[in-house]
């Protein structure tokens, strides 16, 4: 019997550290790590996509599923960084890699407050970063995070092929990883 890669769904609103849990959980283990916000925003500007994100919003499930086919690769253990957003994204993944990989749902959570306080430091710290560009466009994103991405949070934390586990982010980045490999290991 082939024991199968894992795939690990980092998940959590905008700012809660699912970048810096990925790179740090990388230094243990050997993830490939597709980051889908960074791909997202490499997209030329005239393109649908950047026009679609530079106002907070979300692109097309069929823009995403194009670009996640074009990455995933089935060989590999891998974190998915911001993938999926919303219920029939998460049902997409489980539909197409349920068979090919031990999928790990981590929900980083922390208060809205916390969110917007770490988006505003990564600005103050030069994160550059488009999508949060202004607070009408970061509070355009938090709602769409409630409205949209809980409901695939929750429709993951149901699903019997997937193992899930919510995580408090509100440590410092060293709790956070120690939290989410006991969470690999279970």
């Amino acid at each position: 019997m082939t024991t199968k890669k894992q795939m690990i769904l980092m998940m959590g609103g905008q700012g809660v550290g699912k970048g810096a849990c990925s790179r740090a959980l990388m230094k243990v283990y050997n993830y490939k790590y597709i980051e889908t916000g960074a791909i997202l925003r490499s997209m030329p500007p005239e393109s649908d996509v950047a026009k679609t994100i530079s106002v907070g919003n979300l692109v097309t499930d069929d823009m995403l599923f194009d670009i996640m086919k074009s990455e995933i690769d089935t060989d590999s253990d891998i974190i998915l960084d911001g993938f999926p957003r919303k219920i029939s994204q998460a049902k997409w993944l489980v539909d197409n890699y349920a068979d090919k990989f031990d999928i790990y749902a981590l929900y980083l959570s922390v208060p809205t407050e916390v969110l917007i306080q770490r988006i505003n430091k990564r600005n103050r710290e030069g994160g550059k970063r488009i999508d949060d560009s202004s607070p009408e466009i970061i509070q355009r994103r938090i709602d769409n995070y409630f409205k949209m991405t809980i409901p695939a949070i929750e429709w993951l934390r149901d699903c019997s092929c997937v193992h899930f586990s919510e995580i408090d982010a509100s440590g410092d980045i060293n709790d956070n990883i120690d939290r989410i490999i006991s969470a690999l290991q279970k």
